[in-house]
């Protein structure tokens, strides 16, 4: 077995570094790989600071995931040796008591290493009471969950302090126009304006953008309607003739770009259930996009293709800040914070992927350990027959990660 195989499956099993903080030391390499990181983040932030507020709140939340661990882990009579921001090389670290924390370089998550975390992974008899692999299977649970139950509960704080502060999307039963009128237009020709709101067509009170288009598209080219408008809060009538629908020719045209939706503050009360029901159907959404995720078709037909599909091709923590900071630009810190409130939904839901290394994996493993137990006599399963399999997973996470990230780089959101 090669040093670094054995390596990796040493890490794989124990789920963190198993080198002492003594055994690797950072030096120059750890200093300049910091000043890259800073000079990293200051870029970001005149690029477009609303990425940067959309990376810290990454960072914030992933730290905030390996807390949930680190946390019920000390509840629940655990040791833990490690907590680490980012995977690779050790850039800067402190041990203090049994816990050695520090940053690493490579920042794409983080890890906390409990002992004892499967029968591969050695630990002092002086501990062994103190390992994972010892508790009970509903403190194992509690644990190995805590980082996706962590995300669950960023992401209702978010929705909730959205909708309560600034609003949650939705219909205000006003129809407005948010652009000037198509030149040349029945709307332009009649003097309609950006920020117009229209209350009827032909007498017909619009509640929605999408009454008005049922109102207008139900006339013929030619016709000649009556348009109420309520304009800086005096109201007026219009009359507009038609034009021809450049999609249906058989259908009338106005020519304005209109929006029912904004953000609509709510109680307290409203919000937590509307964060709720918004939650469920997130994780929802997330479940029915894993098979998408992890088909590598997906993405070897994203690469072929000259316009990648948005909605089934890869992506990686770079087309998310791309939406994130373009969420920024277009609804301020509103649009930042829902955009990370989604993004937590869906790690919390990719991250319990039933296989190894995910956190899913550990959890199926511990079910599996608790059915197959009986009568008293608790069964052990072998990680190392499941490392293989682990193996194959990483392996397909790197093609998938490296083709998302050539996609964000190469047909960047937006």
């Amino acid at each position: 077995m090669s040093d670094v195989y054995r390596k990796f499956r040493g890490q794989m099993a124990a789920g963190g570094d198993t080198q002492d903080l003594a055994e690797e030391s950072g030096g120059k390499n750890s200093a300049l790989s910091l000043v890259l990181l800073a000079v990293f983040f200051v870029w970001l932030g005149a690029t477009n600071p609303w990425m940067l507020v959309f990376v810290i709140g990454l960072i914030i939340s992933i730290f905030l995931h390996e807390f949930g661990h680190y946390w019920t882990a000390r509840k629940t009579g655990m040791k833990v040796t490690q907590f680490y921001m980012g995977f690779g090389p050790r850039l800067w670290s402190r041990k203090r008591g049994e816990l050695e924390y520090g940053i690493r370089a490579i920042p794409l998550g983080a890890f906390v290493r409990i002992i004892g975390m499967s029968n591969l992974d050695d630990c002092d008899p002086v501990d062994e009471s103190r390992s994972y692999r010892s508790k009970s299977y509903p403190r194992r649970l509690l644990v190995i969950t805590a980082g996706s139950l962590m995300h669950m509960v960023i992401a209702l704080t978010l929705f909730i302090g959205v909708y309560a502060v600034a609003g949650r999307m939705g219909e205000t039963g006003s129809v407005r126009i948010v652009y000037a009128p198509v030149s040349g237009s029945p709307a332009a020709e009649i003097g309609l304006r950006e920020g117009d709101v229209i209350s009827a067509i032909d007498g017909q009170e619009l509640n929605s953008r999408e009454d008005l288009v049922a109102a207008i598209t139900s006339n013929a080219p030619g016709e000649v309607i009556a348009i109420d408008v309520n304009r800086d809060g005096v109201p007026q009538t219009f009359e507009a003739t038609l034009a021809a629908n450049p999609t249906v020719a058989t259908r009338g045209y106005l020519g304005v770009a209109t929006e029912s939706m904004d953000y609509i503050k709510q109680s307290v009360p409203s919000a937590f259930v509307y964060a709720v029901r918004d939650g469920a159907q997130a994780i929802v959404g997330s479940v029915k996009a894993l098979p998408q995720i992890f088909n590598p078709a997906n993405a070897i037909n994203s690469l072929r293709d000259s316009v990648a599909d948005p909605a089934t091709r890869p992506s990686t923590i770079v087309g998310a800040s791309q939406v994130g900071g373009e969420a920024g630009e277009r609804d301020g810190l509103k649009g930042v914070l829902m955009m990370l409130a989604y993004v937590n939904v869906f790690v919390g839901v990719f991250n319990m992927f039933p296989s190894l290394p995910f956190d899913g994996g550990h959890a199926a493993v511990a079910t599996y350990e608790r059915l197959r137990s009986r009568n008293g006599v608790r069964y052990r399963a072998d990680f190392g027959k499941m490392i293989p399999l682990a193996t194959a997973v990483i392996a397909l996470l790197i093609v998938i990660t490296f083709a998302g990230l050539y996609l964000d780089i190469t047909q960047p959101f937006g």
